[in-house]
């Protein structure tokens, strides 16, 4: 399991998760869970296009998450839900259709459904740390906008924030984010490791800078998990992460019900 051929799977499964964790703290501040899990279809559509023309899959998964993610972001304030629901149908018919006309064998489709972590190459480390390094710096300066924000939004506009400025801004390092954890997860069960592992995390602290690290921490801890176990029985990351994340969260609701009865 910590052979030198399992490298890049502990490399870039801890910078997905980190990453994921991140991000996902602010889509459960913010209320965005639907967008975390269409921008994910929008990556998984973009990935089998790129298979069909002939080029890098990362190519696919950042455009095309970059693409559903502004749809998803420009309409946050008329009817986002049915925005976001379009979004999602429309991705996973695209995705559909490049399937059938591609060449790619099931595998392939199992790995961008599923996740295929045991198959990260070296090449894709880079890449990897590149778009998680901007993605980082771009959580790091819309930290405190975005809590303001999701605290206070009539406030914050009054003094002078641009809500929809934000939202974009938002939507595009959640897309970026989104496709780093396709190739690891599967685009089916993303969103798991984006919500599960955050949303425990807030029943456990009630302090924003302490929730995001919680978050991190938990997020990481699912994956290093799930990596485990899917070394062990051969079945897909995914399953795991999808399992994993709905258990802590369930541990933190009955520890957070624990602690309100005691007091």
């Amino acid at each position: 399991m910590f052979s030198s051929f399992m490298a890049n799977a502990w490399i870039v499964g801890t910078l997905v998760a980190l990453l994921a964790g991140a991000t996902g703290f602010f889509v459960v501040l913010r209320g965005s869970s639907f967008a975390a899990h269409a921008i994910p279809n929008g990556a998984f559509a973009g990935a089998a296009g790129a298979a069909l023309v002939g080029v890098t899959p990362l190519v696919g998964l950042v455009g095309f998450a970059v693409v559903a993610s502004l749809g998803i972001g420009a309409s946050r304030r008329h009817r986002s839900d049915v925005a976001t629901a379009i979004a999602l149908v429309m991705m996973l018919a695209l995705g559909a259709a490049f399937l059938s006309l591609s060449a790619a064998y099931e595998p392939q489709v199992e790995a961008l459904l599923f996740g295929e972590i045991l198959g990260v190459s070296t090449t894709s480390i880079l890449p990897v740390v590149v778009i998680a390094s901007l993605c980082a710096l771009a959580l790091a300066v819309m930290y405190r906008p975005l809590l303001f924000n999701a605290a206070a939004p009539d406030l914050a506009t009054v003094r002078g924030l641009d809500p929809r400025r934000l939202e974009m801004g938002f939507m595009l390092t959640l897309a970026l984010g989104a496709a780093l954890t396709v190739p690891v997860v599967g685009a089916l069960l993303t969103f798991s490791l984006t919500v599960g592992p955050p949303a425990a995390a807030r029943l456990v602290t009630r302090r924003p800078l302490s929730a995001l690290v919680a978050s991190m921490f938990l997020s990481a801890a699912t994956l290093w998990a799930s990596i485990a176990a899917s070394y062990q029985s051969n079945l897909p990351v995914g399953f795991f992460v999808g399992t994993l994340s709905a258990v802590v969260y369930v541990l933190a609701r009955l520890s957070c019900a624990w602690r309100r009865r005691r007091a």
